[in-house]
């Protein structure tokens, strides 16, 4: 097990990002990166409204990155995803994630609840 190397603060109560996170724990096999439910309360340097209005992460060392930064920070702990996190050093590339990352912001709620599960019935 090696010391985390990335945290990124998620927002625990999205469905859609939990999924998410889900596959990312997954796939960080060597747990380089440490996932923190921002609704937990612990452990997070800016106030919930900042966290949960952006994805946020931080590389060991470095400063909070958000949006297609952030992505592309965990996506460098990942061995399968670090070829994309490298890429989106690239500025043309960064431009084109972070476009790509505000017009998923527009229609993230939709999506939420699209992946919100029914409640189960009484009985």
């Amino acid at each position: 097990m090696t010391t985390p190397q990335v945290t990124v603060w998620f927002d625990g109560d999205c469905p859609l990002c939990t999924r998410e996170i889900r596959l990312m724990r997954r796939l960080d096999r060597r747990r380089a990166i440490r996932f923190v439910d921002i609704h937990a309360g612990r452990d997070c340097p800016l106030d919930a409204t900042t966290l949960l209005a952006r994805f946020h992460a931080r590389e060991e060392g470095g400063p909070i990155v958000s949006g297609a930064r952030a992505f592309a920070a965990m996506w460098r702990a990942i061995p399968v995803l670090r070829p994309l996190g490298l890429l989106a050093r690239n500025a043309a590339v960064l431009w084109v994630l972070e476009r790509a990352y505000l017009a998923f912001l527009r229609i993230r709620p939709r999506l939420s609840r699209a992946f919100r599960r029914p409640a189960r019935p009484a009985g």
